[in-house]
């Protein structure tokens, strides 16, 4: 599926951004910012990615922030109750 594809299938741009425990240095936290399409409320894309990351990666994950928005809406209008000019 192509992003054009995923968009009008109501996909989100996702952002998420984990902190995870150094694997050298446990006491010392890291920050991961990944962005991408996926699908809102569940996030499968999401949540394949963090089960990956606790199967195949070192870190341990410290916590995890997820932000979305719509890319694509139907216009929104509104109605004006007065003209201001600037001079």
């Amino acid at each position: 599926m192509t992003d054009i594809e995923a968009v009008l299938r109501n996909n989100r741009i996702t952002t998420a951004e984990i902190i995870y425990y150094m694997p050298d240095h446990p006491m010392v936290l890291q920050s991961l910012v990944w962005q991408f399409l996926d699908l809102a409320p569940r996030f499968p894309k999401l949540q394949a990615f963090l089960q990956f990351w606790t199967r195949e990666i070192e870190g341990a994950i410290h916590s995890v922030t997820v932000a979305n928005a719509a890319l694509a809406a139907p216009a929104k209008w509104r109605h004006l109750d007065g003209v201001w000019r600037l001079q």
